[in-house]
């Protein structure tokens, strides 16, 4: 069964996203990113790029000829990228296919249909059996 954690309260989306993503970089641990709107990836991509000077997070598009070789993708479509262990959802609904990763890691912020949203994801979430696991960002700012 999948273990979904919440990460919840975050003044900026990406940027929190980002930090988790530059996590599961330094331990070197895949990460497929479910960005399902191109102005979400867009940034992203944007963010993982120039986050910091020396902390370059090598990333690129699921669909990309080095996706083999790279641990963190961005994706709009899950069902048709690469398996891996961990999936970010970075969209307002369920990932499809969300059920065949070990966890599934979720970045609210603070924005009001963005808390709504997720709040009708761990309903869903728990309902198919998930363990949902929460940790507020919002002391972190």
């Amino acid at each position: 069964m999948t273990q979904v954690f919440f990460y919840h309260g975050a003044s900026d989306r990406l940027a929190a996203a980002c930090a988790l993503i530059s996590g599961a970089w330094s331990k070197r641990k895949p990460l497929l990113v479910y960005a399902p709107d191109a102005p979400v990836a867009d940034g992203l991509d944007r963010l993982l790029w120039t986050q910091a000077q020396l902390s370059f997070i090598p990333h690129c598009r699921a669909n990309s000829p080095l996706a083999a070789e790279t641990l963190i993708l961005i994706t709009d479509h899950v069902d048709s990228a690469p398996q891996q262990e961990r999936l970010m959802n970075l969209g307002h609904a369920i990932p499809p296919g969300y059920n065949r990763f070990q966890s599934l890691i979720e970045v609210v912020g603070r924005d009001e249909d963005d808390r709504l949203a997720a709040r009708e994801r761990v309903h869903q979430y728990k309902e198919q059996g998930c363990e949902v696991q929460y940790f507020d960002l919002s002391a972190r700012d």
